[in-house]
């Protein structure tokens, strides 16, 4: 995925880069790079937090990509968790897929209903 957009493009992916520390909420309905620090909750699309990104606050996504830490609650249709990852809350998902993982502290819940 690419972090650079033109004109003629009709979204562009939030990036919050390695170094970089936010303290608030984001909300879009695109895609969100995290490879700082956050704290604060996190509405988008897509949800990506890179190997040294973290999280502090909840999530809410259609699809979360997680490689890096999140302390909070997620809710998610489809939960995609790599082998370097941590978390500690709630996981409320839809689908979720789990690669050779050893950092999670937290509890799998299967959403009930129809996906968001």
């Amino acid at each position: 995925m690419l972090a650079f957009t033109n004109s003629t493009e009709k979204q562009s992916p939030t990036v919050i880069g390695a170094g970089c520390k936010v303290n608030g909420d984001i909300h879009t309905d695109h895609t969100v790079q995290i490879h700082g620090d956050i704290i604060g909750n996190i509405v988008a699309q897509t949800v990506i937090i890179g190997r040294g990104g973290h999280v502090t606050g909840q999530i809410e996504t259609n699809e979360l990509f997680l490689h890096g830490s999140l302390d909070g609650p997620a809710i998610v249709d489809v939960a995609n968790i790599f082998s370097n990852a941590q978390m500690r809350g709630v996981l409320e998902y839809n689908t979720l897929n789990i690669s050779a993982n050893t950092g999670l502290e937290c509890k799998l819940q299967k959403r009930k209903g129809k996906k968001k």
